[in-house]
């Protein structure tokens, strides 16, 4: 079952930590823009409040919380409830699907990459925004678990992780952008976003559909 108790129960809570880290969720924003498609038909999958999705001109979005949803709503975009593990979509639907944070939550990742291949175009592309598990961030994350409302039954993934999903998900020709590379504490502006992976605790990667 998806980990969504607390979504549903705190959705206002959770959106509310944009507000309250601006500087970390532009960072993260920057970082996806880079490699997000320019044009096409997209989904974002775990949308969430719609933070991303709607800054990004992402016009639909599913999650599996409603209450997350009806935030989204408001924020513009089309809301499916939903899970990435059993998309409601025929194949070869969209021309690029965006995952932010959301891999942590899911019931099986191996699945759910499966599902966005098969609702992708031929090159159709997938982003994923993710907190490396071994970089400071995802450190803390993993330590300060039992003290989070939203993050008590994540399970964090390493980049090598990442992409050996995403291989075995027929993906190829992956691209890397990195951002946060301070403590939350210290940012105190907008962090820079860099090519590759390894100093950066916000990771977003680029695959290709491959068949």
């Amino acid at each position: 079952m998806p980990k969504i108790k607390p979504f549903q129960t705190h959705a206002g809570k959770y959106d509310e930590w944009y507000d309250k880290n601006p500087l970390i969720y532009q960072s993260e924003l920057e970082a996806v823009k880079e490699l997000l498609p320019k044009g096409g038909n997209g989904l974002e999958v775990g949308v969430g409040t719609g933070r991303f999705a709607g800054t990004l001109k992402i016009k639909l979005g599913l999650d599996p919380s409603s209450a997350m949803g009806e935030l989204a709503r408001k924020r513009g975009i089309k809301f499916i409830q939903g899970v990435a593990e059993s998309l409601p979509f025929p194949d070869r639907e969209f021309d690029f699907i965006l995952m932010v944070t959301t891999i942590c939550f899911l019931d099986d990742l191996e699945k759910a990459l499966l599902e966005a291949n098969r609702v992708l175009k031929p090159d159709g592309s997938i982003i994923i925004g993710f907190i490396d598990a071994e970089s400071p961030l995802g450190h803390f994350y993993q330590e300060h678990k039992g003290e989070s409302t939203f993050y008590r039954e994540a399970r964090f993934y390493t980049v090598k992780e990442v992409i050996l999903h995403l291989k075995k998900a027929h993906f190829k020709d992956f691209q890397f952008r990195q951002t946060i590379s301070k403590p939350m504490g210290e940012v105190k502006d907008r962090e820079p976003v860099k090519e590759g992976h390894g100093e950066g605790s916000f990771i977003v990667v680029k695959g290709v559909k491959l068949v």
